[in-house]
């Protein structure tokens, strides 16, 4: 019986294959037109490959005459394996007793294999080899027979399965960041199930407290007294004149002047900063008329005489222009004495040091002698630093030194604007040399200027410290029931945004409200927000979202508090959410009632409580801190002018006109903001802003939360605060990273949503434990980042099969996805090219700072190292001819690494996988074009990255070059080491098939 023959062929040197019939009677070794030099010599024949048919019935029965079975190459890749490889049958002994017929079943199973393996591999049909090993079968007339009693050994004597030649997918580390990246979406998309919009009606906030009635005789303000905080500590990377702009934005901001008080927390105690304050204190009494005589907006000097419109639109008094063009040139001179500030500083402080030298010297006697034996003395008139009136400086001083360092100061409280009078106070012609102000108020609200006192050995617990200081201080002074807080960069950009905010506070059901946040806006981003700056995605979508649940969180700057609920106590009635996912819901009970044991009980409240649900008793010795506490509750009570008010105050009750301050009250607002008051108390724990985190302020907003309180979202139609942001990419992934280290310590705190209380809603807890847990997603998404390049580099597709079942699932994955990513941004009014700039930024920032901060996090959790960061610039960029300057500053950081290695890597995987396919015997171009595909999606998410090192007009620094140098060399090394190539010429003198 006759069979087809079994083909051979070799590759010519000119690329051509030449088939070769087994049934041709020629001897491959013998022969010398096969062997010549001339002819392809010794590789062309010796390195042959064998084509078999790929239908079962058409093989050869059996060898060909007068071959020997141990001549044939092996199937396995060369000699050296095939040397080694041996097998044992039942009944024998080593290799001994084997026949032809043996040798005849050695070379069918190898044919059978190799078969197998090249229809695997190229053509993708029918698997031969698992339906003989699976069915114990056979083709044709016994050839290719897989025997159950015959097991094969490779060179090293372990036995060969045929799972061995099967395609190992990777099937288990897909699986699981796919279940990862599905358990993070669905984190992220269930707190969005309920977005809603506010609105506020500032007329009947008008009528309803300032308006004349029979409690309000003489239409008085009777809307509760607020306390203004910002912060800064360091007129280096904050400078005092962006400061100043934002001092006199609130200055001038539309709201009661008797109740309005503005606090500024110093931490670095800089003569900088306080000569500022008091040079912005004498600007406002012409800047603050000015403002409410003409209406402008927005009341921040340098942005309004920075709008390229035109200034006079909708002005209508005459002398608008002569006064616009006066007020310029007086504010012009007011940047020239603040920036010249620094410099008058050193050289006042200079000359006074070098009069008290002269002093020391004369009072020694004018010898050396005497002098050098009077150093101490000498030296401490030398490095001081001295205030405008020839006395020392108390906080710190230029050249450090004991008691007058950033750490080691004392505590300052300073008064620049009194306490306005309470009646209104109008100018008159004449009051003036060249503005009107007739009719015009020209009261200014109280201004104070805070430092806290700092010494060794004690933690200041850092911006949230400071926070605590301005609480105690203002209930001190001002103690108004509701504060305001600002990141220093941060004005008003609305002056009527305050009283949309006091809107939610004052209406019915406002008593239950701890804090209305305002959404942040920013200038001085580039128009592409490269780097995804103004975070819309977040303050539209998220935000707002949350809205609809308990509340939206509080993200430190632009909130407006309620003191009381600040305090650490319980709303008046707050409601508990029981079942499996809070679907039960019943008033929760009285907020428990402290006691003098609790006070004097140092382990605090039960164990059988939440220690949120708690009042808390330990708020420090001041007696005054303590009567003020229960008055502010009292003042942020809405009006009870309702039957459906339950917690309100009669009207007119907050028309009492303040009292003055006096000494005994400015002294014991310093005695509250010394380092040891907080000793044995419960600020930073219960109290305040929360301790222990760089996030303190998502801390601070969760406490509250927890004790049951709600929040409100205050979108503005004008856009209430505006301020900077870091459009550096190094400073922006410091920023990134600081607020993904913070969610990292949540997670592993006490702080973590999945410890709440009952008072917490089932959706507001999901969307707290996703900011605990969205760092740790940066692990499986740098691994997928890789996963295109590893399929290039390997050469098996990211998918093991592209069947029709797959290919809808992933179309309708996809589908849905879309759609709902065009309903958030319809109903968030998010433009498409925000959320794309969004969707790359979280790639950059995924693969590199939440990735350092996971592992910063486990470290200060397992090895107690502690975190510090270094303050963002606030700088004003002094490139007039761009304004954009700052964006292409390159400042190397190890955050690029990750993201550089991957931009690396999966370039030079493309370069290799074109490379393989194209000089391929059997090019695999739609395995190419799907690895291409998903590493240009990488790469293009990666975009925002490459720019940015790209710098200014493609001049990349020295130091990227290298850094790719030494990934790629690196990368290179590497898989050469995992995947050698393979010798054409074996030593041992066989042949490859």
């Amino acid at each position: 019986m006759s069979s087809t023959p079994i083909k051979y062929a070799r590759r010519t040197p000119s690329g051509r294959i030449v088939s070769l019939s087994r049934d041709d009677d020629m001897d491959l070794g013998v022969s010398g037109e096969f062997t010549s030099t001339s002819s392809g010599g010794h590789n062309d024949y010796i390195n042959y490959t064998v084509m078999m048919p790929p239908t079962p019935d058409n093989q050869p029965k059996a060898a060909a005459p007068g071959s020997k079975p141990d001549d044939l190459p092996s199937p396995f890749g060369g000699a050296a394996k095939g040397s080694g490889r041996r097998r044992r049958g039942v009944g024998e002994e080593g290799d001994g007793g084997r026949g032809g017929g043996h040798g005849a079943g050695k070379l069918d199973r190898r044919m059978s294999v190799m078969k197998s393996m090249l229809m695997r591999s190229q053509t993708g049909d029918f698997d031969h080899n698992r339906w003989l090993f699976e069915t114990k079968g056979t083709y044709g007339i016994g050839n290719a027979f897989s025997s159950k009693d015959e097991v094969e050994f490779d060179e090293d004597g372990e036995p060969i399965n045929i799972s061995d030649f099967l395609e190992k997918p990777w099937k288990p580390l897909t699986r699981k960041m796919k279940i990862w990246f599905a358990f993070s979406w669905l984190l992220d998309q269930l707190p969005k199930l309920n977005p809603i919009n506010r609105a506020a009606d500032l007329v009947a906030l008008r009528e309803k407290f300032e308006t004349a009635s029979p409690s309000n005789p003489l239409g008085h303000s009777d809307l509760p007294g607020l306390d203004v905080f910002i912060s800064t500590a360091d007129p280096e990377k904050e400078p005092p004149l962006v400061t100043a702009n934002t001092i006199l934005s609130i200055l001038a901001t539309e709201y009661p002047v008797e109740k309005l008080s503005l606090y500024i927390s110093d931490d670095g105690a800089a003569l900088l900063t306080f000569e500022a304050m008091s040079e912005t204190a004498a600007f406002a009494r012409v800047w603050v008329p000015f403002c409410r005589k003409h209406n402008i907006e927005p009341r921040n000097p340098d942005s309004y005489f920075a709008i390229k419109r035109d200034p006079t639109k909708n002005k209508k008094l005459p002398d608008f222009v002569k006064d616009r063009r006066w007020i310029k040139r007086e504010y012009d001179e007011f940047k020239v004495r603040i920036n010249g500030l620094p410099d008058t500083i050193r050289r006042r402080s200079d000359a006074l040091n070098a009069r008290e030298r002269k002093l020391a010297r004369e009072r020694s006697g004018g010898s050396e002698a005497n002098a050098a034996s009077s150093g101490a003395e000498t030296k401490t008139a030398v490095t001081a630093t001295w205030m405008a009136d020839a006395t020392h400086w108390p906080g710190t001083w230029k050249v450090p030194s004991p008691d007058h360092s950033k750490g080691d100061h004392a505590g300052i409280v300073q008064v620049m604007i009194k306490t306005p009078h309470h009646d209104p106070l109008y100018g008159a012609p004449g009051d003036h040399p060249y503005l009107d102000f007739t009719g015009i108020d020209t009261r200014l609200p109280m201004f104070v200027y805070v430092s806290r006192e700092k010494r060794p050995g004690y933690d200041h617990n850092k911006k949230a410290g400071a926070m605590n200081a301005l609480v105690r201080a203002s209930a001190i002074v001002s103690n108004g029931p509701f504060i305001l807080n600002f990141d220093c960069d941060h004005y008003i950009y609305n002056c009527m945004a305050i009283r949309e905010g006091m809107c939610y506070m004052m209406d019915r059901g406002g008593d239950r409200v701890c804090y209305v946040q305002f959404p942040q806006r920013f200038e001085g981003i580039d128009p592409s927000d490269r780097y995804a700056n103004h975070n819309t995605v977040f303050f539209d979508g998220n935000m707002r979202a949350l809205d609809g649940l308990q509340g939206p969180m509080y993200v430190g700057t632009g909130c407006l508090f309620r003191r009381y609920a600040l305090y650490g106590f319980p709303p008046p009635r707050a409601n508990e959410y029981l079942g499996l996912y809070g679907q039960n819901k019943r008033p929760a009970p009285p907020p428990r009632v402290a006691t003098s044991m609790d006070a004097d009980d140092p382990s605090g409240p039960s164990l059988d409580m939440d220690p949120d649900l708690c009042a808390p008793v330990k708020f420090g010795n001041s007696t005054m801190f303590g009567n003020s506490i229960s008055v502010a509750e009292y003042q942020g009570r809405p009006l009870a002018d309702h039957p459906g008010i339950k917690n309100g105050r009669p009207p007119g009750a907050l028309l009492v006109p303040r009292p003055p301050l006096d000494a005994p009250t400015v002294a014991e607002a310093v005695s509250v903001i010394s380092c040891w008051y907080e000793d044995n108390t419960e600020w930073g724990q219960r109290v305040g802003w929360i301790y222990g985190s760089v996030t303190e302020d998502v801390v601070t907003g969760y406490r509250m939360h927890n004790r049951g309180w709600r929040s409100v979202y205050c979108i503005t139609k004008r856009d209430a605060f505006r301020g900077t942001a870091p459009i550096n990419l190094t400073d922006r992934l410091h920023q990134v990273l600081r607020w993904a280290t913070g969610s990292v310590e949540i997670f592993f705190s006490r702080n973590n949503a999945l410890l709440a209380t009952t008072r917490l809603k089932f959706l507001q807890r999901i969307a707290y434990l996703n900011v605990g847990v969205y760092p740790f997603t940066s692990i499986f998404l740098i691994t997928y980042c890789f996963l295109p390049a590893l399929s290039l580099f390997s050469g098996s597709f990211i998918v093991q099969t592209l069947n029709v079942t797959f290919l809808v699932y992933l179309l309708l994955i996809t589908i849905t996805l879309t759609l709902l990513s065009l309903l958030e941004v319809k109903w968030s009014g998010i433009g498409l090219e925000e959320w794309w700039r969004n969707e790359q930024f979280w790639v950059v920032g995924g693969t590199s700072a939440h990735l350092a901060a996971v592992v910063q996090g486990l470290l200060k959790v397992i090895a107690g190292i502690e975190i510090s960061f270094t303050l963002t610039s606030k700088s004003a960029n002094d490139d007039e001819d761009d304004i954009y300057a700052d964006l292409y500053v390159i400042k190397w950081t190890s955050l690029f690494i990750p993201p550089l290695t991957i931009i690396i890597v999966n370039l030079v995987a493309m370069a290799i996988g074109f490379s393989r396919t194209v000089y391929s015997e059997i090019p695999q171009w739609s395995k190419l074009l799907g690895g291409f595909f998903f590493s240009f999606w990488v790469l293009v998410h990666m975009y925002p990255f490459a720019k940015g090192l790209m710098g200014r007009r493609g001049r990349t620094p020295t130091i990227i070059w290298v850094w790719s140098g030494i990934v790629a060399i690196t990368l290179s090394l590497l898989w050469v080491s995992i995947n050698p190539p393979d010798n054409s010429i074996p030593s041992s003198g066989g042949i490859e098939i």
